[in-house]
């Protein structure tokens, strides 16, 4: 699934999620790999930060793929919407995206984005957090509605996306849009280059 791009892989790469958003992002830059969804359980754990479970998960990710690839180089992900101290999932039901995105009205979210780049036979873990600000506007319950309308928030963490319709709804950021999205690129390509999974050029 390699696009022309500014890079290309020279090492066996895989993406330990099935997000679509993720995924083009990748290809978007020419990089060649395989997807192996990895099903772990979600969770936060009694204690643990936002910062702290996206970490956690995406390293759950890169490692259940990496135990059975040890010699591919595994990235996997994981991101959360947090308003005040509460995680936004992805909403159960039209209602619920209606009553999360008007909780986030005229206010600040943060994006956060956990993500470990692993190679079981090079003894490599290398993992970070980026995380974003957002700024909706101050938007009405019938805006909202219309755009719940839509479905996009039905299969969205915070019930919007950023690169969709939803992003109408952001007035500003500050940060990563990327990271937004689903995958913080600069963060990300600096790790892959690093480690020469990537390298420049393409063809």
């Amino acid at each position: 699934m390699n696009l022309a791009g500014p890079f290309q892989t020279k090492a066996g790469f895989i993406l330990a999620s099935a997000s679509p958003r993720r995924r083009a992002l990748l290809q978007n830059l020419g990089l060649d790999f395989t997807i192996m969804e990895a099903r772990i359980e979600e969770r936060p754990e009694p204690g643990e930060t936002p910062q702290e479970f996206v970490l956690r998960a995406a390293c759950d990710k890169a490692s259940v793929i990496s135990s059975r690839n040890s010699a591919s180089w595994v990235l996997g992900a994981d991101t959360v919407v947090v308003h005040g101290d509460r995680i936004l999932g992805k909403p159960k039901n039209s209602e619920e995206a209606l009553k999360v995105l008007m909780t986030l009205s005229g206010q600040k979210h943060l994006v956060h984005t956990g993500f470990c780049l692993k190679n079981a036979e090079e003894q490599v873990s290398v993992n970070r957090v980026v995380t974003t600000e957002v700024s909706f506007f101050p938007f009405s319950r019938e805006i909202a509605a219309a755009y719940v309308a839509t479905g996009e928030p039905l299969d969205k963490a915070g019930a919007y996306g950023i690169q969709g319709v939803g992003g109408f709804l952001v007035e500003k950021i500050n940060g990563s849009y990327s990271n937004v999205v689903g995958l913080p690129l600069v963060e990300v390509i600096q790790e892959l280059l690093h480690y020469k999974v990537a390298v420049p050029g393409h063809g």
